[in-house]
């Protein structure tokens, strides 16, 4: 402390330093690492369709972003919505005891109000949720202390939940759209062994 008096009293110039929180998110990110690609479905134009060709259903994609919620627990939520309509999401969710499944309920809703107020649709329960999953957000590393001075990292993850509702009536299974017998199961899994090859053989 006397040698910081002494150079002060010598003619050395004080710095005044603002303390910088590297907490706040706003620091973090930027929007620049906001994931893009899905919301660029809703800007894609398709041709006229011709008589008698069966309607395409109009569909709207959403995605809420940067959720202080880890993506692994998150994508339950999302399974759990799957197929559904979004009327009965929303019921669902109501009951679900988590964090995550606000978050997910709060994007059905919007993508509901954007599907009605921008994408034609004309009744917002005539829904379904065609897509529905989870991805890894920004992740902040932090430090935590130990004993003896030794130090351990923290990351504080955060995730993103992209959500495609289309119009029209769910599936009866969802995971089940395109069927196979027994047969046809053993007969594409003896083809996929058949293409193996073992690397730098003849």
């Amino acid at each position: 402390m006397n040698i910081f008096r002494n150079l002060c009293a010598s003619g050395f110039k004080t710095i005044q330093i603002n303390s910088i929180h590297t907490s706040a998110p706003s620091l973090a990110w930027t929007k620049s690492t906001l994931p893009k690609n899905f919301l660029s479905h809703n800007k894609k134009v398709y041709p006229p369709q011709e008589i008698g060709e069966e309607r395409r259903p109009a569909f709207v994609c959403h995605q809420i972003t940067n959720i202080k919620y880890s993506p692994d627990k998150l994508w339950y939520i999302a399974c759990l919505v799957r197929g559904m309509t979004a009327d009965e999401a929303v019921k669902q969710l109501s009951f679900v005891n988590k964090k995550g499944a606000e978050y997910v309920k709060k994007a059905i809703l919007e993508a509901q109000e954007l599907a009605v107020s921008q994408h034609n649709v004309e009744f917002r329960s005539n829904l379904w949720i065609a897509e529905s999953y989870s991805g890894l957000g920004n992740v902040i590393k932090g430090i935590r202390r130990h004993a003896r001075g030794r130090l351990g990292e923290v990351r504080y993850k955060y995730s993103h939940y992209f959500v495609r509702l289309e119009e029209g009536k769910p599936p009866k299974d969802y995971y089940k759209l395109n069927p196979q017998t027994p047969q046809q199961q053993l007969d594409s899994w003896l083809e996929n062994m058949r293409k193996r090859k073992v690397t730098n053989s003849l």
